[in-house]
């Protein structure tokens, strides 16, 4: 069990037989809150935080900057709240992430809004609300904006998300940065795209932003991409178009298993080298570096099944709850809560939940020392788990908690059968 926890950090550790978060016993979570549940670390999410903002930080001390949370990432209130106490701001992907980031104490002003598929509705809340930027992602956008901003008598403030066609070398369903993605403006289309927004009576240009892909581990595409995203704002100053921020996006990468990470102080320095003697601030949009070793699922067994091909551990957590491994084949550690039963002899297992799909399968070949009843905790789930949970089987949704020292506090209730079908209505004959 120490082994396994090696590479997650200090804020996990084995304490009498037992796995503790912070100074809690995640035996005890499993007994006051009830399996599934998703369980997070304040002090693993503000030593991250602080991590990256000391990196920035370091490297030119009067160099502007602002770390924009993707929220997309984990969009719980208390996490967003947490964030926005530490000088955060949002990178947002709809009208309901805009809510919940001021909800939590977001400055509408740090608030940057992505995403492709922006309605008018969506727009005219964001302006409303007067936020730092709308990161535009096609011509159409740009029109549609320009136009809602008219109707409001307002500008809107703007960058465009280039597509800079740069491989992140990640998961295909987390890259982002390639011509052949739907995200973003063709970076041999930008020049023209600014050109028009510039010309824009509703519109005015504040920065130049790209996202090239999701758990990357490797800081040379980011770089690659940061240097072509500098040069378009040098070829747009040349043409009285002035930016004021430059974003090279998110997407630095954890620790699932064994993988190397991003040196951030290494990045900070590559990034800063990058911007030179330029007047502009560097804004970053990270996820899942802030969020996602920071949490863990806790289940219980509910069945250990051997048979003659494979043995199957089948816990109360199901792919409803937690779909990466699924959707993108992703690795989570799984290890037991203990402490170890006596004579328990370790197998091999695959840790599977109850939902009716073959796909239903969190880890593969474990090996893992287990009772029906026992506690494990699923690793690394901090980000993109439970904000990627669906009711699929009529589950209900797992609670959430917040760990504190030695303190827990339940930050979403766990559904029940009731909220499932609140909006459902019987027809009548």
């Amino acid at each position: 069990m120490t082994a396994a926890l090696g590479i997650f950090g200090v804020h996990r550790a084995v304490t009498d037989g037992e796995l503790m978060m912070e100074g809690v016993s995640l035996n005890n979570v499993a007994e006051r809150f009830g399996t599934p549940c998703f369980v997070y670390s304040k002090a693993a999410l503000t030593t991250a935080f602080q991590r990256l903002d000391g990196a920035l930080k370091s490297v030119r001390k009067n160099r502007p900057y602002l770390i924009c949370y993707a929220v997309k990432a984990n969009s719980n209130l208390a996490v967003l709240r947490l964030f926005a106490e530490l000088g955060a701001g949002f990178d947002i992907v709809s009208g309901g992430e805009l809510k919940r980031a001021l909800m939590a104490g977001g400055k509408a002003r740090k608030i940057v809004f992505s995403g492709l598929g922006k309605t008018a509705a969506e727009m005219e809340m964001a302006l409303r609300a007067n936020i730092k930027c709308f990161n535009v992602e096609s011509e159409s956008e740009l029109e549609r904006l320009n136009e809602v901003a008219a109707r409001l008598g307002m500008k809107a403030r703007i960058s465009l998300r280039v597509n800079p066609d740069v491989d992140a070398k990640t998961h295909p369903y987390i890259s982002t940065g390639l011509k052949n993605n739907k995200f973003g403006v063709a970076f041999d289309r930008a020049m023209d795209v600014y050109r028009r927004a510039a010309a824009l009576p509703h519109i005015q240009v504040v920065g130049v932003d790209c996202h090239i892909g999701s758990q990357l581990t490797d800081d040379a595409p980011l770089q690659e991409a940061m240097g072509r995203i500098v040069a378009l704002s040098d070829a747009l100053a040349r043409e009285n178009i002035t930016v004021r921020h430059i974003c090279p996006g998110g997407g630095i990468g954890i620790t699932y298993k064994d993988e190397g990470t991003i040196d951030l102080d290494v990045y900070a320095r590559a990034l800063e080298a990058s911007l030179g003697n330029r007047n502009v601030e560097l804004l970053l949009e990270p996820g899942r570096v802030l969020v996602g070793n920071a949490g863990v699922l806790v289940s219980r067994v509910e069945y250990v099944k051997p048979t003659d091909s494979k043995n199957f551990l089948v816990i109360d957590a199901a792919m409803n709850d937690l779909i990466r491994p699924s959707l993108y084949q992703a690795h989570h550690e799984v290890v037991m809560t203990g402490p170890l039963r006596a004579a328990t002899a370790e197998r091999i297992y695959d840790v599977v939940g109850p939902v009716c799909e073959s796909a239903d399968v969190l880890a593969h070949e474990r090996t893992l020392a287990a009772h029906e009843g026992d506690v494990v905790a699923i690793l690394s789930v901090g980000a993109y788990s439970f904000v990627m949970s669906s009711n699929y089987n009529s589950r209900p949704r797992a609670a959430e908690v917040m760990i504190d020292g030695n303190n827990a506090a339940l930050i979403r209730e766990r559904e029940t059968f009731d909220d499932l079908v609140r909006l459902e209505r019987l027809q009548t004959s």
